[in-house]
């Protein structure tokens, strides 16, 4: 499914999440960098990082199984920062590596405009019964 140029609710609305791709296999989706994104040293705080790459993992598993009335919901998120990145935009390509019927687990790289690779995370999404349905 393609979602080109949706922006996320809630917090990842409020960073600025542009949601660009939203597929089983493949998520993409970026940031713009803004001044409310850096830190004092003038780059992007790392949990802009994370909290693109979950809201993209979450959005992308939500949208394969809320047909099934199904939630996704972050249960573990582990971010290694490589590379700052101070302007331009924070990039997130998330691969899907697990697709069971409780979790499924998701990487996610994150990268510069120049696509140099800046961060990894590995996020797992816990895909539980939505409560508002039925």
């Amino acid at each position: 499914m393609s979602d080109r140029g949706s922006r996320g609710d809630g917090l990842s609305g409020l960073i600025g999440v542009e949601y660009l791709e939203l597929g089983t296999e493949t998520a993409r989706g970026r940031v713009e960098v803004t001044d409310d994104l850096r830190q004092p040293q003038g780059v992007v705080h790392g949990g802009v990082f994370a909290t693109l790459a979950e809201s993209l993992c979450s959005r992308a598993t939500w949208e394969a199984v809320r047909d099934d009335g199904m939630v996704a919901l972050g249960q573990a998120n582990q971010a290694t920062f490589i590379r700052p990145i101070a302007d331009g935009h924070v990039n997130a390509k998330a691969t899907a590596r697990h697709r069971g019927r409780t979790t499924w687990i998701w990487d996610c790289e994150l990268s510069d405009d120049q696509d140099r690779l800046c961060a990894l995370v590995r996020m797992t999404i816990a895909v539980r019964s939505n409560p508002g349905s039925g």
